[in-house]
């Protein structure tokens, strides 16, 4: 037994690269300067310790003291520490010490270091938010944060309390503010408070006003929104359908039928089962509030499941609304040739969008009693008028409803054409942009998933707040990842190793975690080193992401 003395065995898994893009941000050493604390160990290995715990695929804050017992924390954490110095109290401790900083001002000052560093494009700036519901009761004590309570809920679980995320990502989808909001807040007025502040938070990037384009959905156009955006700020949204100038155009964009080529624009690839979008538009302005804005209307081939069904479910809810009015007027039998007939054209005006109705009218004569003479002569004592209707589709009303239903309206201010040529954004440009909006929804469901976070058990807003900014800092980390993968592979042609042995050019921070599952580091004594020898996959992720073989086992100093 003596031969194994003093040889331990770490599953590392992918965090030793995770522990090196906290490095790159130097988070350690931020937290340290930031946070106030007296207690023995600086508050920075606790907030890096909890990021870790975050991106192992556990449930945060639960049991950070058991998930340490069994890692190397000098080589995770850059320092050694006993496991049992994460026990549950000294983690409320620290918690409560980040929510008297703040959690917003935190995170700010580690976002900026993450621009500065990785070189971030925040040309564009996108903003969204969703809901996360909670279990338990939650009632208010008067100076909470942020209230819990009842809400619109994202998660489809209306009888939940809740809370909101309200998140703004630069460079597709890096997260670069986040705040907790009041579970029933409006996405119109957090949209506004983030208006009120956006240019002052840009500056902290060097960005001034016309330097960057505030994107977000169609919650953001409000009377309120566009006079807090004027003119200094530049924006892309989505004219709500509610608004009476987006049909106008879309009306008008269908009738004139001169649309613009755009193509397709999808990165991923199509397959059968979910071909590629192909786009045209068509750009013209519309007046909200006595301003004038562009307005770029978009035709998509691909119809989603939910407009498909939308016009489906119109043109039958007026199908049967028409059969039900020609069925009443053919099942009366008229006296008189004109009182039908006056029936049969009220019937054939009647106001149809998609369909139309063609009528006749019909005799139908009543017979004496008695059997038919032999030569088949029956009179006719008196003379019956029935209307018949024939109900048919529009097809030209019908095609263009079809057409305007795959209809979207984008708005902005940003100008098409400007001295400097990468400044002006034509209707390609618009749609690109605001369907980089799709990398802040990737972001929320790294949020919610429940390997990252299975429920929110913290019975104070106060702490829910730090969790927040925990899983904020994490997603930070991982976008970072995913990026310096993709920069890659943009910059060298060469794909990474993506599933089923698949070259892919599209690389995820989890298909590198995936790849890296079985990593283990053996410590003998204060000497460590790898269980086996990196496989071709592993060692083409490190060169992606910029990490030396070395640092995967060798301690460095947070």
């Amino acid at each position: 037994m003596d031969h194994f003395e003093g040889i331990e065995t770490y599953k590392v898994k992918h965090l030793p690269i995770v522990k090196a893009y906290a490095d790159r941000l130097g988070l350690v050493k931020l937290i340290n300067e930031l946070v106030p604390s007296e207690m023995s160990l600086e508050p920075g290995f606790y907030f890096l310790g909890m990021v870790l715990d975050t991106l192992s695929g556990r449930n945060p804050l639960y049991r950070l003291e058991e998930f340490f017992e069994d890692q190397d924390t000098e080589l995770l954490l850059g320092k050694k520490v006993d496991a049992k110095r994460f026990n549950d109290i000294n983690v409320g401790r620290f918690i409560d010490q980040v929510f008297g900083v703040g959690a917003v001002k935190i995170f700010k000052v580690i976002s900026v270091r993450a621009v500065s560093e990785f070189g971030l494009n925040c040309r564009h700036v996108h903003f969204d938010t969703t809901s996360r519901s909670v279990y338990g009761e939650y009632e208010p004590y008067g100076n909470d944060p942020f209230e819990i309570t009842y809400g619109h809920s994202k998660d489809h679980r209306p009888d939940l309390k809740q809370f909101l995320i309200s998140m703004l990502c630069v460079d597709r989808n890096v997260p670069v503010f986040g705040k907790i909001e009041d579970g029933n807040a409006s996405d119109k007025s957090l949209n506004n408070d983030v208006l009120s502040e956006i240019s002052k938070y840009m500056a902290v990037h060097g960005l001034g006003s016309g330097a960057f384009i505030y994107v977000a959905d169609s919650a953001a156009v409000t009377k309120k929104n566009l006079e807090a955006m004027g003119k200094d700020i530049l924006f892309i949204s989505r004219l709500p359908a509610n608004y009476k100038e987006c049909g106008r155009v879309i009306k008008d964009a269908v009738s004139k039928d001169a649309w613009e080529d755009i193509g397709v624009i999808a990165e991923t690839k199509p397959t059968q089962k979910r071909p590629a979008a192909y786009y045209k538009s068509y750009e013209t302005e519309v007046t909200l509030y006595d301003e004038s804005y562009r307005a770029v209307v978009i035709h998509s081939s691909a119809h989603d499941k939910r407009r498909q069904k939308r016009i489906e479910r119109e043109l039958a809810k007026e199908k049967k609304v028409i059969t039900e009015k020609c069925n009443a007027v053919v099942r009366f039998e008229y006296f008189c040739r004109e009182d039908a007939e006056a029936a049969a054209n009220r019937l054939s005006k009647e106001s149809c969008s998609y369909y139309e109705i063609s009528t006749r009218v019909e005799e139908k004569p009543l017979y004496g009693r008695g059997r038919p003479r032999k030569d088949g002569f029956r009179e006719v004592k008196e003379m019956r008028y029935l209307v018949s209707a024939k109900v048919s589709e529009n097809q030209d009303a019908v095609s263009t409803f079809r057409k305007e239903a795959g209809c979207f309206v984008m708005l902005t201010n940003v100008p098409r054409e400007t001295q400097e040529e990468e400044m002006g954004y034509d209707s390609k440009a618009i749609l690109k942009t605001y369907k980089e909006q799709y990398g802040i929804e990737q972001d929320f469901g790294f949020l919610k998933d429940p390997v990252i976070v299975n429920s929110v058990f913290l019975k104070k807003p106060e702490r829910i707040e730090v969790l927040g900014l925990i899983l904020l800092t994490s997603l930070l980390i991982w976008r970072l990842m995913e990026r310096s993968m993709r920069q890659y592979v943009e910059q060298t042609g060469e794909k990474l190793p993506g599933w089923k042995y698949k070259p892919t050019d599209r690389p995820t921070s989890f298909m590198m975690t995936i790849k890296f599952m079985g990593l283990a580091v053996i410590k003998i004594r204060n000497e460590r080193r790898l269980s086996k020898p990196l496989n071709s996959d592993q060692k083409a992720f490190l060169l992606a992401l910029g990490i030396k073989t070395s640092w995967l086992f060798k301690a460095k100093p947070g």
